[in-house]
């Protein structure tokens, strides 16, 4: 561009103005980064692995148990190829902050969920431990935990029938997530049902679990097969909500909030005062040039040309703000979820969100220029001259 550095030197004419303007903007896009990689560590939408699975729940809460009995039941529905089942424990290792992503599961469980990854050895360790414990190689990093390792865990809701609300587990295998697998796998915390069953206090041996989980032999049966489990338990007092996996976890995540909107709204504030501000700015620096934009038009620059200008300040400005601001994200974002041990999975920030960021950075630089641009094309320049 021709013009680029006209336009350099009008964006730098107040250096220290500028300057606390590209901070807001790098600020404004640094926090979009950031708020856009939690959205996406909440979003299970895209995994494709798990689409053969379905997830059966109580109809009226995810806390409210199920009948043991329906097990065979759901097996002798066409289209089932096997059924799981797990139970929620709320484990939290030494101090309340570690909280354990932790789960009672049923012998096959691992059957169910291919993507966990575990050593042949490991699995034959984990099937004759009675005490025996599942982790995943983020988890085990993140307290390092090795196989071999004795670990207390604290449950939350479950006390022992002694009354002791502390459970030993023996470490006897670390699993990978393979490739795919949905944020957080390789985060978690697996255990013998059977043992649950027997040392729970809350719970009858064998009677309840907390949910299941099925495998289809093709996806495409889910509905036909999610309308046959529910009608199982259709009138009765515990009745079932059966969905896919994707749906399941997404329903899962929205007991903290919907990610979604409370990312929105939070962008949309920011992005609002961003115009204000930057509006201003843009307004101010106009004005303050009057006579020099008067100057251009009389050495012989367009109307046209002095508007693209002023645009292209303002593009240009924003720009400049916004690529700091996500590439300092794209900084952050892994150090935060490293520095959390992996209890915040967050990836990284994407060709997505550079995209979209730099769509936004282009339309509100566009947005804020616009008055600014127009009154310099309009601009008179015996009344500039005059200062009128």
């Amino acid at each position: 561009m021709k013009y680029f550095h006209l336009i350099w030197a009008a964006l730098f004419r107040r250096k220290a103005r500028t300057f606390f303007t590209l901070i807001s903007i790098l600020a404004a896009f640094l926090l979009f980064g950031m708020l856009d990689a939690t959205r996406s560590a909440f979003d299970s939408g895209n995994n494709v692995i798990g689409v053969d699975r379905l997830v059966t729940t109580s109809r009226y809460s995810i806390i409210q148990s199920l009948p043991a009995s329906l097990t065979l039941q759901m097996k002798a529905i066409p289209g089932v190829k096997d059924v799981g089942y797990s139970n929620w424990f709320g484990g939290i290792y030494q101090d309340p902050k570690n909280f354990v992503l932790s789960f009672a599961v049923s012998d096959n469980y691992f059957d169910i969920f291919h993507e966990i990854q575990l050593a042949p050895e490991q699995r034959k360790a984990y099937e004759a431990t009675r005490t025996g414990a599942i982790v995943g190689a983020a988890l085990a990093k993140r307290f390092g935990w090795k196989v071999g390792d004795k670990v207390p865990l604290q449950s939350t809701i479950f006390p022992q029938r002694n009354g002791d609300k502390t459970w030993p587990f023996d470490i006897v295998g670390i699993y990978t997530a393979a490739p795919g697998a949905a944020n957080g796998t390789d985060q978690q915390f697996f255990f013998h049902h059977k043992y649950f069953e027997d040392a729970n206090a809350f719970q009858s041996i064998g009677t309840t679990v907390g949910w299941y989980v099925l495998r289809l032999a093709s996806p495409q049966d889910a509905d036909r097969v999610a309308k046959a489990v529910d009608a199982l338990s259709a009138n009765s007092d515990h009745e079932t909500k059966t969905q896919t996996e994707q749906a399941f976890n997404a329903s899962f995540a929205k007991q903290i909030g919907d990610i979604g909107l409370i990312v929105t709204a939070i962008m949309g504030a920011v992005f609002f005062t961003l115009i204000l501000l930057t509006g201003n700015t843009m307004a101010q620096a106009v004005r303050e040039r009057t006579s020099e934009l008067a100057v251009l038009k009389t050495i012989g620059f367009s109307s046209h040309s002095v508007l693209y200008m002023v645009l292209a300040e303002s593009v240009l400005l924003l720009v400049l703000g916004g690529v700091l601001g996500l590439g300092l994200a794209g900084v952050i974002v892994p150090i935060v979820a490293k520095g959390s041990g992996g209890m915040l999975n967050l990836p990284p920030v994407g060709t997505q969100t550079w995209v979209l960021g730099f769509v936004l950075m282009l339309v509100i630089g566009a947005v804020v220029g616009a008055l600014p641009a127009l009154r310099a094309m309009r601009l008179k320049i015996v009344d500039a001259l005059a200062g009128r």
